[in-house]
């Protein structure tokens, strides 16, 4: 007896049958790839389990063959290809979008399917050089790239390259651990009046990689000293400032006095006075006006009027402004622009100020000048850290010297904190830039010895802890 079936059932059952090959097809080649990826993951000395994860995946593998920028942005194009799709989809379906102008959404259509495209084309372009740098990494000739890329076929050549025996990584980018110079294992008692430094650590996340950017810094700043921050670029000063002020908090304790900069960061913001190298005063106001607004912020609210403006001219004198209050901010001179923004911060008394290259374009005298202020601040019983690229023409005014170098794991560490003098000493050099020179690495026309120095200072804290 046969069965009739009727021309929709067949439909459907045709379109079911296409459908369970398209699912069983499209499981076994997620199933195929991510095995493969694993794989080499595996033999690159990662997380196998990681190339089972979409996306995250490639990002790894573009980290094996040494393509992380590469892996980066194709990561993002999935992303973005993902967020277009529905979109597409949900656009006229009409082909090319060109359909007649009565329909109203062909426009988007051919404007979204034209971005797709641009997405879809440029992530290609990255997939290939991470398959490039896949080939380099297996001793294969490029060629194979365009089977890589053939749909189907790449999926089985990555799970031979990443089980078989027969393919060793030739030039393998192992994810590294290295080793720095040994940790000082200290920790400062607070000093009642100064400044007590114990950072233990200060991490932040790069991608999915999270970085070490500071460690192991410890020191104490007694009141009225002037100290020169040191360092190489990326070695860590701006991180170093921020984490001390608790603008970005690490693991570590601030003590200012006997006050926790962290927990009372709220009661204490004031207490701590930070110059940027860039001012952001508006042009247009007087500096009279401009200090009193900043008055008016930073005081406390139980001043009257009467104490403000005594206050305010108290800071104009002591910075050598109290002539040109009735004076444009935009009509001042660079000198003078840095006067004024010291002015701003010290307006609020702190205990601690900090500045970020303040004498950044201004010529010898006039810096000199500024510093010479700076050097009175610290000695009306201030604590003042400057950073400066051009220490020694005024290093006679400094106290001490804080010396940042980035250790061989590049992860900013402390290489030395002291009296100027000894500082020379310690180096073995006659000046700040060679210090600096000494630290650097050999890239950066340093003689790369920050790691020694590192590890000298660490072991000459633990002698006088011990």
């Amino acid at each position: 007896m046969q069965i009739e079936l009727n021309p929709d059932v067949k439909g459907i059952l045709v379109i079911l049958f296409f459908g369970a090959i398209y699912v069983v097809g499209t499981a076994l080649d997620y199933l195929v790839l991510s095995f493969g990826i694993s794989g080499v993951l595996k033999k690159c000395e990662r997380k196998p389990w990681q190339g089972f994860v979409p996306v995250l995946r490639y990002y790894r593998l573009s980290e094996c063959v040494n393509r992380e920028h590469e892996g980066r942005v194709y990561m993002l194009l999935l992303v973005l290809n993902t967020v277009m799709s529905p979109l597409l989809n949900n656009a006229n379906s009409s082909v090319f979008g060109l359909s007649t102008t009565e329909d109203p959404l062909s426009k988007s259509y051919l404007f979204v399917s034209t971005i797709s495209i641009g997405v879809a084309l440029c992530a290609l372009v990255y997939d290939i050089r991470i398959m490039c740098g896949l080939c380099e990494m297996f001793g294969q000739k490029k060629r194979w790239v365009a089977l890589l890329e053939f749909p189907g076929v790449g999926s089985w050549i990555l799970l031979w390259w990443g089980r078989s025996k027969k393919f060793p990584p030739v030039g393998l980018q192992k994810e590294q651990s290295i080793v720095g110079a040994e940790d000082s294992g200290t920790e400062l008692s607070a000093l009642k009046d100064g400044l007590t430094v114990n950072i233990r650590e200060r991490r932040a996340r790069d991608g999915f990689k999270e970085k070490v950017l500071l460690r192991d810094i410890h020191l104490n700043i007694p009141k009225g000293h002037l100290v020169l921050l040191l360092g190489g670029s990326g070695a860590g000063k701006t991180t170093f400032l921020n984490a001390v002020t608790g603008y970005e908090p690490a693991d570590a304790d601030i003590l200012l006095g006997e006050h926790n900069v962290y927990k009372q960061y709220d009661s204490m913001k004031y207490d701590v006075g930070f110059v940027p190298q860039s001012d952001l005063m508006r042009g247009n106001d007087t500096v009279l006006s401009t200090l009193m607004d900043a008055a008016i912020l930073r005081l406390p609210g139980d001043m009257t009027s009467k104490q403000r403006r005594e206050r305010v001219q108290e800071v104009l004198e002591s910075m050598g402004l109290s002539m040109l209050g009735n004076t444009l901010v935009e009509k001042l001179s660079g000198g003078q622009r840095k006067r004024l923004s010291i002015a701003l911060e010290i307006i609020s008394d702190p205990m601690l100020f900090i500045l970020d290259e303040p004498d950044s374009g201004l010529d010898g005298v006039v810096a000199r000048g500024l510093f010479e202020k700076l050097r009175s601040i610290a000695d009306e019983g201030k604590i003042v850290v400057v950073i400066t690229h051009t220490p020694d023409r005024v290093i006679d005014l400094f106290d001490d010297v804080i010396v940042l170098a980035k250790d061989v794991d590049r992860t900013g560490r402390l290489a030395y904190y002291g009296p100027v003098d000894d500082a020379f000493a310690f180096f073995g050099k006659n000046n700040m830039e060679d210090i600096l020179r000494t630290i650097n690495q050999k890239e950066e026309g340093g003689e790369g010895r920050a790691t020694e120095y590192v590890g000298r200072y660490a072991h000459l804290l633990q002698q006088k802890a011990s």
